[in-house]
């Protein structure tokens, strides 16, 4: 099958989850033999060797909101291309690519990986109102209805009233050959910083709680608790205020932005995957919990036990004392009583006190750090980073995820041909 792949919003090669997941793609349907000709931003250095064609394309000055002044380029392109099948990876403000499918007799498929409906309080849905006639929801929903077929890890975050046959809901994955327990490679020099090393690894933004973790460490070391240690691999607008929580503590070490080459050698070097998400800190996720999460894919392709937070379709992806530990973590309004109950209520109550029985009142801090406790033992690690890995290669390689999408598109073609 010829495939055009347009991602012009992603940068290849990159080390943020959209980069790597593109990349992962199009080498992947490549290697199944498909011809594949991606549209993507160059990023610093070469894309890995493969039989993909990469063409440099860029938004206009680099924003994605005009994505669509790029259509006739591509549009010029794909009559040279001649495409069976148009992949484009959606944005609000997208289109560039899949509008061009019915009129080249090309199948369309929209992969989508943040929601097409809005979440409530929205203010571009509160601007699209104001504007009577709701011209983004539109644009959206007709984005929607051209797609032969819908890839997303979550159809409640699309348009009601699509055609079920029409969505393939499929999570992300990893590169199970180069992530793989006692994988080697050129991972930055970081001293171990205890005996056990949790690791968080990716971009540091609001939702990914990594400050949960620095406050982990910090509670386990106010029980005296210094065999457990974090490294935090990655960059992204928290870590200045995630550096500055972890201020003196010598059992917390950073090491900056890490070229994805390098990152199955550094997960390697640790013990623990952590992934202390944070649904509320960001209000789209009040839709639900529709990330496709690489990290997690990551270190369970790499061994290491899975720590996370048992919420929303996370349990799903890691089976709590199967492939990991997962932890409760208090509603909102309400706190974390210590073995696994819940205070209701509206205010707040700090982390560290108790409640009128006496009960120790914990935060998703103190919930984080007994997660990790548990994982202190080295023969329950082993046993569910063995089983992480399994599952890993079974469920949430990228091989698979391609094969899947493979399938999806023969199917969305027998039906656009009747054959």
């Amino acid at each position: 099958m010829n495939i055009l792949y347009a991602a012009i919003d992603q940068e290849v090669p990159g080390t943020k989850g959209g980069s790597v997941h593109v990349a992962a793609v199009a080498e992947g349907l490549a290697a199944l033999g498909h011809q594949v000709t991606a549209l993507v931003t160059p990023g610093a250095g070469e894309p890995r060797p493969s039989a993909v064609r990469w063409i440099p394309m860029r938004p206009p000055f680099g924003s994605t909101h005009l994505r669509l002044a790029r259509s006739g380029a591509i549009a010029t392109l794909a009559r040279g291309v001649r495409p069976d099948a148009i992949i484009e990876r959606y944005h609000n403000f997208g289109g560039e690519a899949i509008r061009l499918a019915p009129g080249l007799g090309a199948v369309g498929m929209l992969e989508v990986n943040a929601p097409v409906i809005d979440h409530p309080g929205s203010t571009k849905a509160r601007l699209d109102r104001a504007l009577v006639v709701q011209p983004m929801r539109r644009w959206r929903e007709r984005l929607c209805r051209i797609a032969d077929v819908i890839v997303t890890p979550n159809a409640l975050i699309l348009p009601p009233g699509l055609p079920p046959d029409r969505i393939k809901v499929l999570e992300w994955g990893a590169d199970t050959e180069r992530f793989h327990p006692g994988a080697a490679g050129a991972a930055p020099p970081v001293p171990p910083p205890a005996p056990t090393v949790a690791i968080f690894s990716g971009a540091f933004r609001s939702w990914h709680g990594a400050i949960n973790l620095v406050d982990a460490i910090k509670i386990l070391r106010s029980r005296d608790r210094r065999d457990i240690g974090a490294i935090f691999a990655g960059d992204g607008p928290e870590l200045p205020r995630v550096k500055a929580a972890a201020a003196g503590i010598d059992t917390i070490v950073f090491t900056g932005a890490i070229s994805h080459d390098r990152m199955p050698a550094m997960l390697a070097s640790a013990h623990i995957g952590v992934a202390p998400f944070d649904l509320a800190a960001h209000a789209p996720l009040s839709l639900g919990f529709y990330w496709s999460p690489l990290k997690i894919f990551e270190y369970m392709a790499t061994g290491l036990p899975v720590v996370a937070p048992a919420v929303d379709r996370i349990p799903s992806l890691v089976a709590d004392g199967r492939e990991g530990v997962l932890y409760e973590i208090p509603p909102e309004g309400g706190s974390y009583i210590a073995g696994g109950s819940y205070i209701a209520g509206g205010s707040y109550i700090a982390s560290g006190s108790h409640d009128a029985s006496g009960s120790y009142l914990a935060s998703h801090a103190d919930a984080l750090a007994d997660a990790l406790v548990r994982l202190g033992d080295p023969v329950l690690r082993a046993r569910l980073g063995t089983a992480a890995r399994a599952r890993a290669v079974r469920d949430y390689s990228w091989s698979a995820h391609c094969r899947a999408l493979e399938a999806a598109l023969a199917d969305a073609r027998e039906r656009r041909t009747g054959r």
